[in-house]
Formats: structure tokens, sequence, C-alpha cells
């Protein structure tokens, strides 16, 4: 196995990448120095985790139910039932990172580059 400027094996540090999703894709995409594979699973973590990572809280967030205090009748508030299909989309993207997770983490171990289209492209880059 080749050595990483970090001093760890290549496949131990590309999978650690992985590991916190995007916040170890940034930290080791600014920690590594020089090893290409390393850099790669960094950026393909922090591209493909990231996005994914904003639009499922944004979605949780807009569609769960809320109750807003102020206003409404006699200064009570109001309950807001929220809109339950953009819970469920949120549901969704967080089933595909965990199942992207999984696959990110044993292919990168085993020293193999799974690429997604389009996000593993910019990563080459």
């Amino acid at each position: 196995m080749t050595k990483t400027s970090l001093n760890l094996d290549e496949n131990i540090e590309s999978m650690l990448c992985y590991i916190g999703i995007w916040i170890t894709g940034l930290v080791f995409l600014f920690a590594e120095k020089e090893n290409k594979t390393v850099k790669f699973h960094a950026k393909q973590s922090l591209f493909f985790f990231l996005p994914l990572n904003i639009l499922g809280i944004l979605f949780w967030w807009i569609g769960s139910p809320k109750w807003s205090y102020g206003g409404g009748w006699h200064g009570l508030g109001h309950f807001d039932p929220g809109i339950p299909a953009l819970v469920w989309i949120s549901w969704i993207i967080w089933i595909i990172m965990l199942i992207f997770f999984i696959i990110f983490i044993i292919t990168a171990y085993q020293g193999q580059k799974f690429k997604v289209p389009i996000i593993g492209d910019l990563a080459e880059k």
C-alpha cells in the first residue's frame, strides 16, 4: 500500500474521507498534500454529501410540522401542519446517502475508485 503525507495507508485515508460524510472530506482535502487518490475521495465526499445533506435538512425543516407563537387567536399562535411530502423526500435523501456511504466506505477500503457520474469526474479534476 502507498503511504500518504499523513503517514497512513492510502486505502485507510481514502476510507476516512467518507466516515464523517462531507466534514472529513473537507478535512482530508486540506490535510493531504500529495496523494491524488485520497484527494479524489475527499473531493467526491464533499461534492456528493454536502449538497444532499443541505437538501435533506432543508426539506425536513420546511416539511415538518411547527407551532408558531404569537399572532393567531388571542396571541396564542397557530399550528402549521407542514408538508409531509417534503419530509418523505428528506427521508429518501437520507437513505440514498446511507447507501452511498456504505458503498464508498467499502470500495475505498478495498483500494478501488467508485466514481459517481458527474461528481466523480469533477472530483478527478
